[in-house]
Parts: C-alpha cells; sequence; structure tokens
C-alpha cells in the first residue's frame, strides 16, 4: 500500500481541480546565464505594445476559422520545441524564470558557510543530488539494503509490509494517502485508491493503439532488472509484465475516477477486512503508522476488492521480483548512469517524444523542489513576489466573484432554491494569492551529504510522517497543495478554496502595466477557471463547507447535465491525431472550467468599464484584446507522443482546443471578430453552450 503527499494527490486529480497538467519537471534555461528579469519597464508591458505580443498574429488564417493559430500562428511556424522538452508554451517560459531563481535560491544557500540550518539542508540535498561522480561510484550498493528486505518476504503479510513501507519507493496495487474527509470536511481520513501500473494508466497495456509502447516496456523492464543485476531477467520481465497487465483489467478507466459520488465509499476496518479479505490490510496500517484510523474510504471500491484477490492469488515470488523492478525504477535518478538513461528512454523519449535528458542541476533544481519545496519557497516570496501583487489579485479575485453571483441570478436553466444555495457557495470561497500564511517545519528532515539514495528515502519517509500526523486534528485551513513557485493554480473542493501561487502572477498571465482587458482575458480566465471547478460536472456534487451532499434539485441537476453533455458532444468531435480522440467525459470538468472561466471574467471585464467604452488601442477594442490574451495564454507546441499521452491520461484538453473549443460558444466573440457562418469554428446561436 504505497503512501503518497498531499503534494502528490494534486497530480491524480482526486483532491482538486489544476489549471494545467501537473507533473511537468521540465526546463531548458541556461545554467551559465545570469538571471532575465522580466522585459517591462516603468512605461511599457512585459509584451507588445499592451500585454500581447501582437506580432505572432498570423492574418492569413481567419480568427473564426482558427482562433489558436490565428493569435499564435508565428510563433507556432518559427519555434522549435528545445530538445530536452515533450511541450513548451506560455506556461514553460514562466517555468523556466522560476526555475533560474529557485537555481539561485539553491546556489547561494550552498555557497553560504554562514547559512541557517534549513538552508544548509536546501544546498546539501542538491549538492549531492547532482553530484553524479559519486553516484556512479557508489554503483548497485544503495540498492542493496533495500533487496535484502525483499528478499527476506516469506509471505504474502511480508510483501504487503514491504508496500506499506514509507521509505521503500515504487509501486504496489494500493496506495494509500491522508485528506481532507469530503463528507466531514472539518477532519481528515485515510484514503486508498488504486495503484500498481509501471505505464501511465491502463490503457497503456489494454488498447491496441499502444501496442508498440507495450512491447517497449517489456523489453525495458527487461533492462531495468538486468542492469540491476537481477538473474533470469527476461522470465520475470514477463511476469512482471503480465502481473501489471492483470491490475490495468481490474483498474477503473480515467473517465470514471473522476465521479466524486462513486469514489467516496467509507469503511471501518473491520468491513475493509471483510470487504477486501485477500489483503493483509491490519499488517499495512501497522507499518505505515495508520493503526489509529478507524475509517478509510475506498476511491474505485470494486477495484480495490479485486486487486486484493490478485494480490492473494499472485505468488510472493512474483510479487518481490515486481517490487524489485519498481524500487529500481522509482529512484533511477539516483542510480548508475545506465540505469539513468535507460529509464528516460522509456519515460521520456519513448512515452513523451523528448530527445534528450535535462541537464543535471535542472533535476536537481526539481528534486530540491520536491523534497523542501515550501523552504524554498519562502526564500522565492522574498525575494520575487510584490505585495502589490498580491493586493491586485485579491481585487480582481473580488471582481470574478461579483460577476458570478450576478451570473447565477440571471441563469435561465436554474431555478431559484438552487440558486440560493449557489450563491451560498460562491460567498464561503477561499481565496490564498501568492504564499501560505503559515510555512512548513522541516527541521525533522535529516538531509546527509553524499547520500542521495537515503535523501530521497528520507523525504519521502519525513512526507508521510507529516501526512499521518494530521489524522485526528482539524483540518488546517492555512495548508497549501502547491508551492510558490509553481507555475499553476487549483481548486479544492473540500476546502472549497482558489489558489494561486506566486510563480503564475507574471506575464501573459498577470501584468500591472498592461491593458485591463489583457488582464481580465488571462488572469481573470485563470481566476474564473479556478471558481468555476466549485461548479463544474465533480466540484458541483460539495456545498459551500466542502462536504460531498446533493445540494440540487431534481430538475435542475437536469438541466445541468444536459448543457453539460451538450458541451461534451463538441468535445467528442475533436480528434487532435487520428485515432486519439478527446474523450469528452475525462476532461468535462476542465472544459466547463474554461468555459465558465471565460464568461466570469469577460462579465468582470464589462463591469470593470463602469458603463464606459472601452479604448481601442494599438487598432484593436477592448474585446479583441480580451480574447486575444486569452489564446495567447494556451500558446504551446506539443511532442506527438506527449499528446498521445495527454489524451489518454489528462483531465486537460489539448491547449488549441482550449481556445479555440470555448471562444466558439461565447457571443461576443462573434461580435468582437467578425465571425460568419462561413467560418469553420462558428456554431449557430441554438448549438453555443453557456453553463454558468
Amino acid at each position: 500500500m504505497k503512501m503518497s503527499a498531499l503534494r502528490n494527490v494534486l497530480a491524480t486529480g482526486l483532491a482538486a481541480a489544476a489549471l494545467l497538467a501537473c507533473g511537468r519537471k521540465e526546463t531548458s534555461a541556461d545554467p551559465s546565464a545570469p538571471e532575465a528579469p522580466p522585459a517591462a519597464t516603468a512605461l511599457k508591458p512585459e509584451l507588445g505594445e499592451f500585454g500581447v505580443e501582437t506580432s505572432y498574429l498570423k492574418n492569413e488564417v481567419k480568427p473564426g476559422d482558427d482562433f489558436f493559430r490565428h493569435v499564435n500562428g508565428g510563433w507556432l511556424e518559427t519555434f522549435k520545441i528545445p530538445d530536452d522538452y515533450s511541450s513548451y508554451g506560455s506556461f514553460t517560459v514562466l517555468f523556466e524564470r522560476s526555475e533560474a531563481r529557485v537555481r539561485k535560491i539553491i546556489e547561494d544557500a550552498a555557497a553560504n558557510a554562514e547559512a541557517a540550518d534549513i538552508e544548509k539542508k536546501i544546498g546539501a540535498y542538491y549538492r549531492t543530488y547532482t553530484d553524479v561522480a559519486s553516484i556512479e561510484a557508489a554503483g548497485l550498493a544503495p540498492l542493496a539494503a533495500d533487496f535484502a528486505r525483499i528478499d527476506q518476504a516469506a509471505s504474502h503479510e511480508d510483501v504487503a509490509r514491504l508496500f506499506a513501507a514509507p521509505d521503500l519507493p515504487g509501486q504496489s496495487p494500493f496506495r494509500a494517502y491522508v485528506d481532507v474527509d469530503a463528507k466531514a470536511p472539518d477532519r481528515y481520513v485515510v484514503y486508498v485508491t488504486q495503484a500498481g501500473l509501471g505505464m501511465p494508466n491502463r490503457d497503456y497495456y489494454l488498447e491496441e493503439k499502444f501496442a508498440d509502447k507495450q512491447a517497449k516496456y517489456k523489453a525495458y523492464v527487461e533492462k531495468v532488472l538486468t542492469l540491476a543485476g537481477v538473474a533470469d531477467a527476461a522470465a520475470k520481465a514477463a511476469a512482471i509484465y503480465d502481473l501489471e497487465y492483470k491490475i490495468a483489467e481490474i483498474h477503473w478507466t480515467p473517465a470514471k475516477r473522476r465521479e466524486r459520488d462513486l469514489t467516496y465509499n467509507k469503511k471501518s476496518r473491520a468491513e475493509l477486512r471483510s470487504f477486501a479479505p485477500g489483503a493483509p490490510w491490519d499488517a499495512m496500517f501497522a507499518v505505515s503508522d495508520l493503526s489509529g484510523a478507524e475509517a478509510v474510504v475506498l476511491r474505485e471500491f470494486d477495484a480495490i476488492q479485486n486487486l486484493a484477490e490478485l494480490f492473494a492469488s499472485t505468488p510472493v515470488e512474483t510479487w518481490k521480483d515486481y517490487l524489485k523492478f519498481h524500487v529500481v525504477n522509482a529512484r533511477a535518478d539516483v542510480l548508475p548512469k545506465a540505469i539513468d538513461d535507460a529509464n528516460f528512454a522509456f519515460f521520456g523519449t519513448e512515452l513523451r517524444g523528448t530527445p534528450v535528458q535535462k541537464e543535471r542541476w535542472k533535476r536537481g533544481v526539481q528534486a530540491v523542489n520536491d523534497a523542501l519545496g515550501e523552504a524554498v519557497g519562502r526564500i522565492y516570496v522574498e525575494r520575487h513576489f510584490p505585495a502589490q501583487s498580491k493586493a491586485q489579485m485579491e481585487a480582481l479575485v473580488a471582481n470574478l466573484r461579483t460577476a458570478l453571483g450576478e451570473r447565477i441570478d440571471k441563469l435561465p436553466w436554474m431555478g431559484a432554491e438552487t440558486k440560493a444555495r449557489a450563491q451560498e457557495k460562491l460567498s464561503k470561497f477561499t481565496p490564498k494569492i501568492g504564499y501560505p500564511e503559515k510555512w512548513r517545519d522541516y527541521s525533522g528532515l535529516d538531509v546527509v551529504d553524499g547520500d542521495a539514495w537515503g535523501n530521497a528515502a528520507r523525504a519521502a519517509a519525513f512526507e508521510w510522517a507529516y501526512d499521518v500526523s494530521r489524522l485526528g486534528k482539524p483540518v488546517d485551513k492555512t495548508e497549501w497543495g502547491m508551492t510558490p513557485q509553481t507555475v499553476n493554480a487549483y481548486y479544492s473542493s473540500t476546502r472549497n478554496e482558489i489558489v494561486f501561487p506566486a510563480a503564475i502572477l507574471q506575464a501573459p498571465f498577470f501584468d500591472p502595466l498592461a491593458d485591463p482587458a489583457v488582464n481580465y482575458g488571462a488572469i481573470g480566465a485563470v481566476i474564473g477557471h479556478e471558481i468555476g471547478h466549485g461548479f463544474d460536472d465533480q466540484g458541483r456534487k460539495s456545498d459551500g463547507d466542502g462536504f460531498l451532499r446533493d445540494w440540487w434539485t431534481a430538475e435542475d441537476a437536469a438541466s445541468f447535465a444536459k448543457l453539460a453533455d451538450k458541451l461534451g458532444a463538441q468535445y467528442a468531435k475533436f480528434e487532435p491525431i487520428p485515432g486519439f480522440p478527446i474523450d469528452p467525459k475525462l476532461t468535462m470538468g476542465e472544459n466547463i472550467g474554461d468555459l465558465g472561466g471565460l464568461a466570469m471574467a469577460y462579465h468582470a471585464y464589462k463591469l470593470s468599464l463602469n458603463g464606459a467604452e472601452a479604448p481601442i488601442i494599438d487598432g484593436f477594442t477592448g474585446d479583441q484584446r480580451f480574447f486575444l490574451a486569452w489564446a495567447q495564454v494556451w500558446k504551446r507546441l506539443v511532442r506527438e507522443e506527449q499528446l498521445k499521452n495527454q489524451i489518454a491520461t489528462d483531465s486537460h484538453s489539448p491547449a488549441e482546443f482550449r481556445v479555440n473549443g470555448v471562444v466558439r460558444n461565447m457571443d461576443a466573440w462573434y461580435a468582437a471578430f467578425s465571425v460568419s457562418p462561413a467560418d469553420k469554428l462558428y456554431l449557430p446561436p441554438e448549438e453555443r453552450v453557456q453553463i454558468w
């Protein structure tokens, strides 16, 4: 029962809806270059004359035919994705800026002999991770102790204890994490979810379109076992793949896993033992310090039941080989280069199309962010987040809330009773901007110079201990699920909060010197997107206190479902790659968030004008500048393999459809760009969808 921390919960989509797919940990900043400040001056926004880089506009492409390429076409045709990236876009530019800033923070800490204890830990963690010569010299020695633990396992119960060990990396059929109880949001609970696969999800094992990946994965497993010195690697790799295939057959689909009412199945410990007797739950809970947990919430309940049965019926020796492979696979980055390179060749190049592995310093920065993120974030905020940015964001959030409140009152499809409850939920939204009020204490994390493997293990155990320590305590409302240096944003349904880390509050998302229309079309729509998650197909299932319950009248719920299905039917027609269409059920929440967010932002922008007409700037109307800003935010190039991966695994639609799929439903966009029935994106008024 592999453990997981709150930060990792975000990546699964279980606890929060984020603006951008998480886990993109790539960078290509020049390590020898000094940090480049934003291009803004005291008189001019960072991008273009008013906040949009109009030199990228491609006028040969009509706005009504392809708005994404009309706005970004010049860049799309001339920019080359750096070799160490699977995709590149507006988010990446800020990611690189954040990465360079964090590198400076880390290197300052490493070089300062008089640094505070936490800075010494930051420096030591980075220095040890980037010391590839020492990692190479250590060879397979770091594996010895963990392999010995695995070799000693003589029973299924022994194997289960290894699954639950917080310091042992890898996979197991079950994954536990601690988070807010969706039906008792004033306290924490243990969740158990399906797990156990090496490839991204079940589709990679079961779908014929991924046959090439299946063959390459089998070869990769064998290669890793061979490099790790495991005897009879070919036969054991075949058995591991067959086991993972059986796990994949049991797993729920990505779309089904989004259903919040289906994924809340609370059981007492006694009920769990009876429901899924194939797994020795008490032994696993004891090893993971969860013996005091009186109940658990099963997400994919029948999948967990069937996985427990598969666990019991699979030979111990197969599980031991499976564990050895996944231990090596999980920490390939702190093992010899041959193993690390093999890992990248499959997960980086084969699955994502990335030609070249990142430089070690870049990976070291991410490793420090993962282990000591808030310690780095505290310094980041001190150096790089101006107080006025927080104040301006607070005002924008307030305007967006006002706009949505007015829109709710006027919804033609919702009745008065549900409107009142929706307004109540909106009034209870908590915005978090920039950074946490309270910072994590890392004094209990032991960082040892020269022990990269041990540092990773101790960081994982430290994070798990932090999570477990929350059980039995009131929910900490100050807690964050992202660090300030993260270029992203999210909504949490159990906390009913919207969170905007410091690093995203820069151009093209937010620029104090940009035209207001641009800020509303960019960060305003991002704010609206996150608020919108509270009212999307899953977020709407919780009330203003974060309680998972049905607060809708049956009639209004049916009206919402009808509109959502209508929007889904539009996205179902999008097929970015032949044979790889968008799954509208998987992407529904993000699509609703995008559409509702842009609509809210447009409404708020109009309110901000106080009835006045927006000025013409550089030949563009206010409405045109608003929509240009939205399209600029989603400027992105993606390698084909990464795009396949995104379609199969990600709840976010690819970037071009986050532009084209949204604007074609907004009447104001048609008027702003004179879109006619002859244009490809045109939808008759009766086919356009407006939910919020």
